[in-house]
Order: C-alpha cells, then structure tokens, then sequence
C-alpha cells in the first residue's frame, strides 16, 4: 500500500479488470470505490482501468468514444470535453497521458484517444467499428457542407470573382478537414481490425453503403457537397488499404491483390450499368475518380494485380466520362499486357 509499492497497480488493476469483465457493469464502481478508499493514490489509476469494462461491454459506449474521438481531433466544440477539443488535433486526440489534466473535482480527465488506445484490444465484437467509422467520416463531410462552406457559393454558380475566390478558399478547407476525418477515421479502422476489417470494408461495407444510398435518409444536397462525400469515402478507403497492405509486392500482395480486384470488378460493373446504385450520382463520380487517381499515383503495384478485362472496362468507362488521361493512366499502370489496349484507347483520339 506504500509508495515504495507501484508495481502493485499493475497486479491490482489486472485482477480489477479480470473481476469486473465477469460481473454486471454496476458492480465495477463498487469495487474501484472500496479500493479507493483504502489507496487514495491509486483512485485515477482504478477507475481508468475499470471504467473500460464499460466500453468492452456496451456497443453504444463504444460508438460515443469514436464520435468523441472524432470531435476532439477535429476541433469540435460539441465534444463531450470540450476543454480538451477546443483547437483539436493530435494533442487534443491523444491529449498528455491520463493524468495531466486535472480538473477541480480531482478526476483526470482522459484524451478519447487515449481512452479507445486502452480497451480496443479487449472489445469482443468490432465488426461494427467499420460502419460506424464509415459514418463518422461521410458525417464530417456533411457538417463541412452544413456549417463550414459557403452555401450561396455551393449551391449557385460562380458569377463574381470576390464568389469565385471565397468558393475555393472553403473547398480547400473542406477538402483539408475531410482529409483529417479520413486519416484518422482510417488510423482507428485498421489497428482495431487490422487487415480483417479492412477487407470486410472493400467487400461489403462500401458496396453496401452505395447500394442502399447512405444507410439512411438525408437531406438534399448540392453536387459540390455530395461530391465531397464521394472524395471523404475515396481517401478513406484508399489509406485502410495502404495501411494494411501497403504499397510494394509484400506478403500481403495475395490478399490485396484479390480483395483489390473484387472492389475495382464492383467499381466496372456499377460503371457499365449492371448495378444500379442509391447514392448521389456525383457522390459516385467523386468515388471512383478520386480512388482511381490516388490508386494510380500512390500505388501503381495495386493495378498491376486486377484482372485486364476489368482495367479495360474501367478505361472505357473513364473515356465516357471525358477523363481520358485517366483512362491511359489506369492501362499504363496495366503493365506490358494492357500496352495494346492503351495504344487503341489513344488511338480512338
């Protein structure tokens, strides 16, 4: 119980855990405050390491931390603490530990970074992390649109310069804002699933979620913000699957190789008209152009491993959507067997 004792935490708050995992979730603050009574030191210490019980065995509490997680990274000033998210970012996300920020009550309070870090590991269902994260980014771009873009220029052409200027200063923001939603809706994806979920992410979640048009009713959008949707989504997948599969041949190269081409498949056949989708249709359009330029720029070896009739199809495609240079440099990255179906595509120009 002395000073000279810390190493005991340790000991304590793994039988803690062990007892409260197997009991109902009342009893794990009874059990911190009897502990507490007697090491007042450890207080902080034991209800931290208690309070994740709570997280393991609720969904709910789960998906709070993530939007929690999210608001405080992004600058949110409708996060639960707010203190901690007034300017957002890896400092607020992360915050300095458990125990650097006091508050006058005597708690600590902890970063939901922090906070998720610690009980992801002991969570006993996270297939409904992906979809959950899948809406927190698509939801960012959303409020972008609601709150942080000039509406009368979204939603009007362009006609004066003093617009035009105001116009690309706010898409630039949003584009800036939607990359961080989607780097960090990414980071949290693939070190709770790893690969498992990632996979599950190209062959179901995001079809599905094109399929039924957003899971879910919204209201009516300008082209401009469901195209930022579609690019959201697009940075979104392509960084899970850097993540996870990275960018050269690896050991990874089989899975990605087949889970890739089973994506990029989907994408052709949406494009030849085989499937009809229920989302925006520039939501779409945004889709596929931004993850098919970032997979060409970025990651060229992924091209090289999808079947050539499915490059070819996506090329012809692209060629009806008046993005030839795409088109080219989608075959090109094709390797030497999609050479002579480039040549025919530059040809028919």
């Amino acid at each position: 119980m002395g000073k000279n004792s810390e190493f005991l935490n340790g000991i304590a708050g793994s039988a803690l855990e062990t007892a409260a995992a197997g009991c109902p979730w009342p009893s794990t603050p009874i059990v911190a405050a009897l502990w507490a009574q007697k090491v007042r030191r450890w207080h902080d210490f034991i209800i931290f390491n208690t309070a994740r019980t709570v997280f393991i065995q609720d969904k709910c509490a789960v998906s709070q931390l993530l939007r929690s997680c999210f608001a405080a990274a992004l600058g949110s000033k409708n996060t639960i603490m707010p203190r901690l998210a007034v300017h957002g970012g890896v400092g607020a996300l992360l915050g300095h530990g458990f125990s650097s920020h006091s508050s006058p009550g005597g708690m600590s309070a902890v970063a939901p970074g922090i906070l998720y870090l610690r009980i992801y590991r002991g969570m006993y269902d996270i297939m409904f992390v992906t979809e959950e994260i899948l809406s927190l980014v698509v939801g960012t771009a959303r409020d972008l649109v609601a709150n942080g873009m000039n509406g009368e220029c979204l939603g009007q052409s362009v006609q004066t310069a003093q617009c035009l200027k105001s116009h690309h200063l706010s898409l630039a923001n949003a584009l800036a804002r939607v990359k961080q939603a989607s780097s960090l809706g990414a980071s949290l994806l693939c070190i709770t699933g790893g690969s498992g979920l990632v996979q599950m992410l190209y062959q179901e979640t995001l079809p599905t979620w094109f399929l039924s048009g957003g899971n879910g009713t919204k209201p009516k959008t300008t082209a401009s913000a469901s195209a930022l949707e579609g690019y959201a989504l697009a940075h979104f997948s392509f960084l899970c699957g850097v993540c996870v599969w990275g960018i050269n041949a690896s050991s990874f190269s089989k899975r990605r190789a087949k889970v890739v081409g089973i994506h990029m498949d989907f994408m052709a056949r949406v494009l030849d008209g085989k499937i009809s989708l229920g989302c925006e249709h520039a939501t779409w359009r945004a889709y596929a152009l931004g993850f098919l330029a970032m997979v060409i720029s970025c990651a060229p070896n992924w091209i090289s491993e999808v079947n050539l009739e499915t490059l070819k199809r996506l090329a012809t495609r692209l060629r009806w959507w008046h993005e030839p240079e795409l088109a080219i440099a989608l075959l090109e990255r094709g390797g030497p067997r999609a050479m002579s179906a480039a040549a025919e595509l530059v040809g028919d120009y």
